[in-house]
């Protein structure tokens, strides 16, 4: 009985280890909300990174096991130093602009969202990842050129009903996390379609 006993509290203990890990999140989201923000989309970019690396591998029927170590470190830093904190204070600047219960407050915050911080962060990103991957200004002007516009595009198709339910029924401090994890979703995606 004993044995029995003792698999059944160490199943129950796996069991308390999510519940636990969210207890912890949460506290560290009240302590220091943009740290944790910060290194939470740090990790979750680079996790995006490495699984659509291996997808692309696998499509390809690629027998290697190496991942491009860089690719997560670039994302990674990103989701650190910009994707985190600057999505954090956006997100807090939108709820003092727009409060929830301002006229017509869900579609002003999609707006801005969507048309001001969307165009904005999709080029601080192509600028980040070019200087992160050592390319000069020539590299990025045609990066821009080639892909700004589509990927703009194809960004406010994806991302504007995500951003929707984000913005106005997410609450406050979960909106940076919620974008990440769709975010990871989406690099997901994107790597299984090749």
């Amino acid at each position: 009985m004993a044995p029995a006993a003792s698999r059944l509290r160490s199943e129950a203990a796996l069991g308390s280890l999510p519940r636990r890990a969210l207890t912890q999140y949460l506290l560290l989201l009240r302590l220091y909300p943009v740290l944790t923000k910060a290194a939470s989309s740090g990790a979750l970019l680079a996790l995006g990174n490495v699984l659509a690396q291996m997808i692309e591998k696998k499509r390809k029927k690629e027998d290697s096991q190496n991942l491009d170590v860089s690719g997560p470190l670039r994302y990674a830093v990103y989701g650190f130093f910009i994707t985190g904190p600057l999505s954090h204070y956006f997100y807090l600047l939108m709820d003092h602009w727009i409060p929830p219960g301002a006229p017509w407050a869900g579609i002003r915050r999609l707006l801005l969202d969507r048309l001001v911080f969307a165009p904005a962060f999709l080029l601080l990103f192509f600028l980040v990842m070019n200087l992160l991957e050592g390319k000069d200004a020539e590299t990025l002007a045609t990066k821009m050129r080639s892909g700004f516009w589509p990927a703009l595009r194809m960004n406010w198709r994806v991302w504007t009903p995500l951003q929707f339910v984000n913005i106005n029924y997410v609450p406050l401090q979960f909106r940076v996390l919620f974008a990440n994890l769709a975010a990871l979703v989406w690099y997901v995606y994107l790597a299984s379609l090749g």
